[in-house]
């Protein structure tokens, strides 16, 4: 298939909103962690990015946001300690008109033609708009979803009652064994419309069940959306961990896609929490697929 015959003619980004992390959060650090979430000062902005890809079956989203109700509803989160510990990792900017419905309106879209959203991780700020979408499916890794099944989800800001609500569509997702050898690192991956088009495949790191899409779009150098497995391309390239996650794991999912990246070298990474995506996909380099933080 080339590029000019892929089934996927568009991509597109918006931002949910603007949080702001802790340098120590996005770029590591040898601290220990409940120092700098309790004390530190040093915050950085980032986006909270929703990709939407064009697929002649209906709109796909990787990821649905954050849910504007977080700072309007006080019974949001509904643990006292789990709130007081939001407010020291997480700074929220949002809008009430931030929703995914207006987000999608002003591209173009209608909310009703979303057939699909993968979700590449659980956390709050990447479920938020899945009840704007009931009629969509969800997919969501078998691992990820197993995390809702221990005793306390919450603590790692899973949320059950905004996850498992009685209106959404969930699909688990389960990697299939794959001969690619473009993909066998991966150890298997999931077709998402069955025409090769948009390719699930496990990174876990940041959450066990974290999962990355390979993209081939129309007229576009492919891409890969990798949530929050890093927090820009070029930290997953050198080795920069963050100081979330299992580092073990995240370092396995970085040279797993660095081995992408050496065979398909035009390969653009795309973090849901860089503003570089957004300048990226927004300039004519895109059609040339360059990209410095990948």
């Amino acid at each position: 298939m080339t590029a000019e015959d892929r089934p996927v003619k568009g991509l597109h980004v918006f931002s949910t909103g603007i949080g702001s992390i802790h340098t120590e959060h996005r770029y590591g650090t040898r601290l220990p962690q409940m120092w700098w979430v309790l004390l530190s000062r040093n915050w950085v902005e980032v986006p909270i990015n929703v990709f939407v890809l064009e697929h002649p079956e209906g709109l796909i989203l990787f990821d649905a946001g954050v849910d504007t109700a977080v700072l309007t509803n006080p019974n949001y989160v509904t643990s006292a300690v789990i709130r007081f510990f939001m407010r020291r990792l997480f700074r929220l900017r949002l809008r009430p008109d931030e929703t995914l419905t207006n987000k999608l309106a002003g591209l173009g879209f209608n909310a009703a033609d979303v057939c699909k959203v993968v979700v590449s991780h659980l956390h709050f700020d990447h479920v938020g708009g899945i009840g704007e979408v009931p009629q969509a499916d969800l997919l969501v890794s078998y691992n990820e979803w197993a995390q809702l099944s221990g005793p306390h989800p919450e603590r790692d800001f899973i949320f059950r009652d905004h996850v498992q609500r009685p209106d959404s569509r969930w699909q688990l997702v389960d990697f299939g064994h794959t001969d690619d050898p473009l993909l066998s690192p991966f150890g298997g991956c999931y077709d998402v419309m069955n025409d090769g088009s948009l390719i699930l495949l496990p990174t876990p790191g940041h959450t066990p069940g974290s999962i990355s899409m390979l993209a081939r779009i129309k007229g576009r150098a492919p891409v890969l959306l990798i949530g929050d497995l890093a927090y820009a391309g070029e930290l997953l390239m050198k080795d920069q961990l963050p100081d979330t996650g299992d580092k073990a794991q995240l370092l396995a999912s970085y040279a797993k896609v660095r081995v992408l990246k050496q065979r398909l070298p035009e390969l653009i990474l795309l973090p849901s929490h860089d503003f570089a995506v957004q300048e990226y996909l927004s300039s004519s380099l895109a059609q040339q697929g360059f990209y410095s933080g990948a």
